[in-house]
């Protein structure tokens, strides 16, 4: 079982910055990838970014130079630092994690698991 909490969004005015968090938290799992996806109105949900364990990173053409991902392994956190945001960046921003659901002792499938998201408003 894995839990996501998320932070750090709101309203940030064009050319501003934000830095959302995503904690993973339970008794039994082993993160592999971890990424944010966000959502517009009216539009299907996009992948923003990714870092894997080996701290490999993908960024959505849209976001490259802009946003950094980052994570802590030891507090099982991913970071997503957003830069010179514009209000085509307003969105909901979820963020994903893979890891592994235990059946029983050396059993398990692997699965994603999704956070409740967070808002991010740009406007002046």
């Amino acid at each position: 079982q894995v839990q996501l909490v998320e932070s750090g969004g709101g309203l940030v005015q064009p050319g501003g910055s934000l830095r959302l968090s995503c904690t993973a938290s339970g008794s039994i799992f082993s993160i592999n990838k971890m990424g944010w996806y966000r959502q517009a109105p009216g539009k299907q949900r996009e992948l923003v970014a990714t870092i894997a364990n080996n701290n490999s990173t993908n960024y959505a053409d849209s976001v490259k130079g802009r946003f950094t991902i980052s994570r802590d392994n030891a507090k099982n956190t991913v970071f997503l630092q957003m830069n010179s945001l514009t209000p085509e960046d307003t969105a909901v921003y979820y963020c994903k994690v893979d890891h592994r659901l235990y059946y029983s002792a050396g059993t398990y499938s692997e699965v994603g698991s999704w956070g409740q998201g967070t808002q991010v408003t740009v406007s002046s």
